[in-house]
This record gives C-alpha cells, structure tokens and sequence, in this order.
C-alpha cells in the first residue's frame, strides 16, 4: 500500500531540510565550499546563491569552468568514484547549500524515486550543456560564446522573465569561460550595449534582441550609426 497523499516524498523539501547525512551551510562572498585536490565524500546542492567552479592547472592557470545556480547540485563526481576534488568551488554572494554525505544521496536515490528523477534530470542536462559547450568552443568565435552566456546567465528558454546578470560576475570571469581575453569582453560587452542588445542599470539586462541576433546568426559586430 502506498504512502498518504499528505506523506509523500517532497524532494525540494527532502533538500531544504537537516536531516541523515545532511547538513544546511552558510557561504558568504568568496568563501570556498571546497577546494581542488580535497577528499571528496559529500555532494552539494544550492538552495540559495550562485556559485563559481574553476580548475587549476599544473601550470598554475585558473579556468572558471561553470557557474552555478539555487536548484542545481554540484560535487556529484564523488558519486562516480572521483575520490579527491577535481575543482575549486567558490561562492559568489552569500549562499545557502545542503551538503549530503555520499552514503545519504546513495540511500535517497535508491529509496525515493522522486529524488532519483530530480537528480537524474539534474545530470541530464548538465550533461547536455557541456555538449552544447564543447561545440560552441569549437564552431563559434569569441563574441557569439560571450552572447551565448549572456543568454545563459539571464535564464533565457526558462520559466518566467530573464534575471538580470548579477555584479558579482565580472568581466574577468566571462573572459575566462569563454577563453578570451578581459578587453575583448569589454569591447564586446560595449558594442553590444550601442546595438541594444544589452543595457546596464547597476547589473546587466539582456534583452530580447540579443536572442534573436543569436539563434538567427546575424552579424554581432555591426553598429548602428
């Protein structure tokens, strides 16, 4: 016999909640929720905040590599047999994380289909997004990857209106994601702002036009008089 209506699984709750083998941390500006090279046993989800994952190179040079949303996990790797961090993940504002040990997420996927689908369609389209990453670095120049994570920064394709980018972002760090340069994103970032295709209030706003200008590949770099 199934559970009552009123008693079944939440996983949004299941994941707002201190509980076995889970634990809700505070992150504030700059703080790291781990680091590279750690010992990697807990898998992270974000409740609240955006959260920055870069990698180091032997050589000492620093790749953002994704930035993180509320609603999104992060440190699943542990999952897959990665036994140290593979990453740094830093916070960009004040954020609130649940941190499940990787014995809890085992049990909660095995026993609550609900989360189970949650988080498969978590790794989904993680999954799907780092396809569509790989090719816009191979096919795309630096310009339209910078549209492309304007687009993906403000949520365009989602539910309800596009967010405004937030100021912890910086230019520094949309360089690094897209492989360029600081002063090519700002040359890029100005034009784009005399096209309309973007505006700046204390924050950026994409706007629709930036969209259309994207999916149709028309010419970025041409402004008007």
């Amino acid at each position: 016999m199934g559970k009552p209506a009123n008693d079944e699984f939440d996983a949004k709750v299941f994941l707002a909640k201190v509980g076995f083998g889970k634990t809700i941390l505070e992150f504030h500006k700059n703080q790291h929720v781990f680091e590279q090279g750690e010992v990697a046993d807990t898998v992270f989800y974000i409740q609240k905040g955006r959260v920055k994952l870069t990698v180091m190179s032997e050589q000492g040079k620093e790749a953002v590599v994704a930035i993180l949303e509320p609603g999104q996990f992060f440190g699943e790797g542990c999952m897959n047999g990665h036994a140290l961090r593979i990453a740094t993940t830093t916070a960009m504002e004040d954020c609130l994380i649940t941190a499940i040990a990787k014995a809890a997420m085992i049990a909660a996927l095995h026993d609550e289909p609900k989360f189970s689908e949650l988080f498969m369609t978590y790794l989904l389209t993680r999954n799907s997004r780092i396809e569509e990453d790989l090719i816009d670095q191979l096919f795309n120049s630096s310009e339209r990857r910078l549209a492309r994570l304007l687009l993906l920064l403000a949520n365009f394709g989602k539910e309800g209106s596009p967010q405004p980018i937030s100021p912890n972002i910086s230019q520094e760090t949309l360089a690094e994601m897209i492989g360029t340069t600081r002063s090519r994103v700002s040359a890029f970032m100005n034009k784009f702002r005399k096209l309309g295709l973007i505006s700046y209030n204390g924050h950026i706003e994409v706007n629709n036009s930036l969209l259309s200008a994207v999916l149709h590949e028309k010419p970025l770099l041409k402004e008007r008089d």
